[in-house]
């Protein structure tokens, strides 16, 4: 029997935030309300949701010291609504060498990505964090990882490689890029408003916000970003440097 108001759930996990959005679980994907959980850590956290309906509409102050607290706010409020979730899909940041398509999450791709957190350890060990609560709320949900770094995973060689020892490229030493789902929505946001003629010739992306990165591209395809083994790199940031001149130290 189908449950009532099938839905589909999608996580965004940050240093200080939850974000969220329901869909419709049909062939439509509906965005049925989006909302957040920020400023996770600080003495007001704050936790809102817009819908379609007004009466979903809602912002209220919160305790959340912590991504775990936060996450069970989430929780409990999602069993209280009468939709019926037949999936949880996650943004994660970093996949690795091994990781570039959207996946089901195991128990091993957990445990490899424990091993990745220190690469990214402001973003993964809450997005690994969010996975294991949902597991454990929900052991028969469903679960899929869709990876930053899945848009570049095609990068050409000559981008991909670092200017360090070829040994280490074996290791997985390599640049991965980073906010590849954001591009991957503005290549499909350029065809739908420009025409696939202007998304399939020469294209600069800019992601602009508290990470930020550029990415070119050609053909539909990419060829180089700024960003490289780890988010840190590239343009200046909010609170990262970006590339930095090795003789200022």
């Amino acid at each position: 029997m189908k449950p009532a108001n099938p839905r589909i759930l999608t996580i965004n996990g940050g240093s200080s935030s939850i974000k969220f959005a329901l869909f419709e679980a049909d062939d439509s994907l509906r965005r049925i309300l989006e909302g957040a959980i920020e400023r996770i850590g600080l003495p007001e956290a704050t936790f809102r949701v817009k819908g379609l309906d007004q009466a979903d509409n809602f912002s209220r102050s919160v305790t959340a010291p912590d991504h775990t607290v936060a996450v069970g706010v989430l929780m409990d409020w999602i069993e209280k609504r009468s939709d019926a979730l037949t999936a949880v899909g996650h943004r994660i940041v970093h996949g690795g060498p091994k990781y570039s398509k959207p996946q089901r999450i195991t128990t091993e791709m957990v445990e490899e990505l424990h091993q990745l957190s220190p690469f990214d350890p402001e973003h993964l060990p809450e997005e690994i964090l969010l996975t294991e609560a949902f597991h454990h709320r929900f052991p028969d949900l469903p679960q899929v990882a869709c990876f930053d770094t899945a848009f570049h995973h095609d990068l050409p060689r000559v981008a991909r490689l670092l200017p360090i020892p070829r040994r280490f490229e074996a290791q997985g030493v390599q640049r991965y890029g980073f906010h590849g789902l954001s591009y991957a929505f503005l290549m499909g946001e350029l065809a739908r408003l420009a025409g696939t003629e202007t998304a399939q010739s020469r294209v600069i992306l800019a992601h602009l916000g508290n990470g930020a990165s550029l990415a070119a591209v050609h053909s539909g395809k990419p060829v180089d970003t700024s960003m490289s083994f780890t988010p840190t790199a590239g343009i200046p940031m909010s609170t990262r440097s970006g590339d930095l001149d090795p003789g200022l130290v």
